[in-house]
C-alpha cells in the first residue's frame, strides 16, 4: 500500500530533509521510526528536500507498508518513536504509482522577518533579524519583480546541480503580521537556496546595499555573484505542497 504523509517540523536540530551518512535528517528520522514500527524496511520520498535548518508546516511525504496497515495506529506511533520537533500530522492512502516530488504542481513558502526593532524573543527559532527598518512599499514593489517564468541562475547556491534554472512564480508577496513582515513566494519548483537568496537580495536593496534596477537585470539570466546575500535558514518554512 502507498501512503502519503503529512509532516511537520521544526528544522533548527537537523541536517536538512535529505539522509545524509552521520548526521541528523528529517528523512532519517522518518525511516527509523516507519522500521521501528512496521518492522520492514521503506524508504520515506519527500515533495521537497529542505536545507539544514529549514521548517515545514506541511511537508508531503510518501512511503510503501504492508496492505491492510491501520493507518491511524501507525500514524500514532510514529508520533511516539520520532523527536519532538517532528510529528506526523496525517497519513493516507493513495495511488501505487503516486510520487510526492514529480507529481507537485506547487510548492508554497513563507519567510519571517523582525526588522527595525530589537530581536524577539519568540520568534528567534523562526526569523531573521534585520536591525534596520524595512519600507514596506520597496519591498512590494521589488516582490511583484520575480512574478513569472525567469532565469534563476543567480538566486540559487553555489553547489546547485539543477539541470535547468528556468522557474515560474505564481505568487510573490510581502504581509505585515504582528512583529514579522512575512514573504510568501508559490513556484511549481525551487532551485537550492532559492527562496533564502531572493530574500537576502531584497533585504539588500531596501537597505541600499544593491541598486532596485539589478534585480531585472539578474532575472535576465545574471550571475550568482551580483545578487544578495543568502538569508538565514531559520526564517524560511516549507507552507504547503499542491497536486
Amino acid at each position: 500500500m502507498r501512503v502519503k504523509a503529512t509532516v511537520e517540523y521544526k528544522g533548527g536540530g537537523y541536517a536538512g530533509w535529505q539522509v545524509q551518512p552521520g548526521l541528523s535528517t528529517v528523512q532519517g528520522e522518518l525511516e527509523r521510526a516507519l522500521r521501528t514500527a512496521t518492522k520492514s524496511e521503506s524508504r520515506v520520498e519527500g515533495a521537497g528536500r529542505t536545507d539544514a535548518g529549514v521548517h515545514a508546516r506541511a511537508q508531503v511525504a510518501a512511503f510503501d507498508v504492508d496492505d491492510g496497515t491501520d493507518l491511524w495506529r501507525l500514524t500514532a506511533s510514529l508520533n511516539g518513536l520520532v523527536g519532538r520537533d517532528i510529528a506526523v500530522v496525517s497519513l493516507e492512502s493513495v495511488a501505487r504509482d503516486f510520487d510526492p516530488r514529480r507529481d507537485a504542481r506547487r510548492r508554497t513558502y513563507e519567510y519571517k522577518i523582525v526588522s527595525g526593532r530589537p530581536r524577539s524573543p519568540l520568534l528567534d527559532d523562526y526569523a531573521w533579524h534585520v536591525s534596520a527598518p524595512l519600507d514596506d512599499e520597496v519591498l512590494a514593489g521589488l516582490a511583484e519583480t520575480f512574478i513569472g517564468t525567469h532565469d534563476f541562475s543567480a538566486f540559487r547556491a553555489s553547489d546547485c546541480e539543477a539541470p535547468t534554472t528556468t522557474r515560474t512564480v505564481e505568487v510573490s508577496r510581502w504581509r505585515r503580521s504582528g512583529a514579522s513582515l512575512v514573504y510568501t513566494i508559490a513556484a511549481n519548483a525551487f532551485l537550492k537556496n532559492m527562496v533564502r537568496v531572493i530574500v537576502g537580495t531584497m533585504v539588500e536593496v531596501a537597505t541600499d546595499k544593491l541598486d532596485a534596477g539589478a534585480v531585472s537585470e539578474l532575472l535576465a539570466g545574471g550571475d550568482r555573484g551580483g545578487a544578495g546575500r543568502t538569508a538565514p535558514a531559520k526564517g524560511l518554512t516549507l507552507i504547503s505542497v499542491h497536486y
